[in-house]
């Protein structure tokens, strides 16, 4: 007879009629769980109160923690705890408010057999509909289907009638009319020129240096070798480990000196004394050896592109990786030189840097760079979180921000660009952002991203404008003021189409010299990645196609 021990079979538990559950994934930082828990608590409430008038009730998967004071699932093992209650064939709807770790649910979703809602509040103060966009692209990425909608306050009429739809079809259908696939593109200077650089890239192939996978919980932001080297690129993966300790044979003078380039060029730094809540000299001192670290073991491992985690791990250890990561994005900026002195890294280029390790922006930079180098233009580019927005004068003008990796070209130049502490909220060794406004011009915008199993990009254009002062702070003081902003217009991509399609909280930008100069170089970097085997998608009103 066996004396095994057999684990006890769960129990498969049902769920009452018209009754959804309630999650929320929250940061892995427990002081922004607790800082962000009154917002969540007035999204939960507003997306009850609107299932309640429909005949619903909703049941929250998890109390709020005594200890911590918040409800956030803060840990996939306690994702995996929460899942254990939670009937396997019942409406779940995914609340957040906050950013949110997406691994934290991406078990229990993943194997989840019921209808997945995902839902946001549309607001500035916290960064909710950022997280949504981040955990929406995970969904995809994995295969998995869900509903997803959001709302100012959770009163209008069609945030209702998208929830009244969900509950009766667990589906909400979003107008996808401005999402076209490219077309065959016509022989033109851009599209041999894309193809070329397709080509080139296909042959010699190209590396990025990833320190440190997974970023925030980012699972949409891995790209796995079986779809990345298809394309021709090539991870080396690092440790942040091996980059602190290449900081740590930085001398102070080296770091002082790409300082004072910076200053001499215009920028300031807010400084204080008070490591705790200000920025001082020491924090920008460590953020410029981080600067000149990377370039360093970019030469190393012939590295094309690079890119810092920093949010886990680095930012208990030294300052916010920002400073670095716009600096090394700028096509001007101080010279680093070897450990050696007999040679200068990389001159006269700025060096892509992908800004949380997010390998889609990794392929996006990448390509970008070399089709702007090549078409003779500045090739600064950069991601940004697409953090909100609001109309303005019969237009909707989203604010795009990002705490790091924006090149001082993007603002008009270094003069243009302030030096600000990083929140001790989210950074406790604190360090300066890129904080400004990013000049008035025409961009191309694009997201690289896997679904239905293989690589997509997504090429759109925008407007940046001038926005006025008043307007600008309000919107800076809404949202982060510390982090430099983008008032960036979508050429015919209203509010929510946009959210209904993207799959990333991150977008990426670069600038042109005109409208025309701007088609033109969608239209190469549209056939470049075409090229390279990804399915290009356009997204609004694209001239030029």
């Amino acid at each position: 007879m066996s004396t095994y021990i057999l684990p006890a079979v769960r129990e498969r538990r049902t769920t009452p009629p018209k009754t959804a559950y309630l999650i929320a994934s929250g940061d892995l930082r427990e002081s922004a769980n607790t800082a962000g828990w009154p917002t969540q608590v007035e999204l939960e409430a507003g997306v009850t109160r609107v299932l309640g008038e429909l005949g619903w009730s909703v049941i929250r998967a998890n109390d709020v923690d005594p200890a911590t004071g918040h409800g956030f699932i803060s840990s996939q093992r306690m994702g995996l705890e929460v899942f254990k209650t939670i009937p396997q064939d019942a409406p779940l709807i995914v609340a957040e408010a906050v950013w949110q770790y997406s691994h934290h649910v991406l078990a229990g979703l993943r194997t989840h057999e019921g209808p997945i809602l995902t839902v946001a509040n549309f607001a500035g103060d916290w960064p909710g509909l950022v997280g949504l966009l981040g955990l929406n692209a995970g969904l995809t990425k994995m295969g998995k289907e869900y509903a997803t909608t959001w709302s100012v306050d959770f009163t209008d009429d069609w945030f209702r009638d998208g929830i009244r739809e969900w509950t009766e079809t667990g589906r909400i259908v979003h107008d996808a009319s401005h999402v076209r696939a490219l077309p065959e593109l016509t022989d033109s200077p851009e599209v041999a020129l894309g193809r070329l650089l397709g080509d080139q890239l296909l042959a010699d192939k190209a590396i990025i240096g990833v320190f440190d996978e997974g970023c925030m919980g980012m699972y949409n932001a891995i790209f796995d070798d079986e779809l990345l080297n298809p394309t021709g690129i090539y991870k080396e993966r690092l440790s942040q480990s091996a980059l602190y300790a290449e900081m740590l044979t930085v001398t102070d003078a080296e770091a002082d000196a790409a300082r004072d380039w910076l200053t001499d060029r215009g920028m300031t730094f807010r400084l204080g004394t008070d490591d705790k809540s200000e920025l001082t000299e020491t924090q920008v001192r460590w953020q410029l050896k981080m600067y000149i670290a990377a370039l360093r073991i970019a030469d190393d491992f012939g590295l094309d592109a690079v890119g810092i985690q920093y949010q886990q791990g680095l930012k208990d250890l030294v300052p916010a990786s920002d400073l670095a990561e716009g600096v090394l994005n700028s096509t001007e900026r101080p010279p680093v030189y070897s450990r050696d002195h007999g040679r200068e890294l990389f001159a006269g280029r700025a060096f892509p840097h992908f800004n949380e390790a997010d390998e889609g922006v990794a392929v996006d930079a990448l390509v970008t760079d070399r089709v702007w180098t090549a078409m003779g233009l500045v090739p600064d580019n950069t991601l940004h979180d697409v953090r909100w927005g609001e109309d303005y004068e019969g237009q909707f003008v989203w604010v795009y921000e990002i705490s790091g990796s924006v090149p001082g070209s993007h603002l008009g130049g270094w003069d243009r660009a302030e030096g600000w502490r990083q929140d001790p909220v989210f950074f406790p060794a604190g360090g300066a952002t890129i904080n400004g406004v990013s000049k008035p011009g025409e961009v191309v915008l694009s997201r690289v991203f896997i679904a239905d199993g293989i690589l997509q990009a997504d090429l759109f254009r925008g407007t940046v404008i001038e926005l006025p002062d008043a307007e600008t702070q309000r919107r800076k003081n809404a949202t982060n003021p510390e982090w430099p902003i983008a008032h960036v217009v979508l050429h015919d991509v209203s509010r929510d189409q946009f959210m209904a399609r993207h799959k990333a909280n991150h977008a990426q930008l670069v600038y042109a010299p005109d409208a025309e100069t701007a088609d033109k170089a969608l239209v190469a970097k549209a056939a470049m990645l075409d090229r390279m085997g990804i399915r290009v998608n356009l997204v609004g009103r694209v001239d030029g196609i």
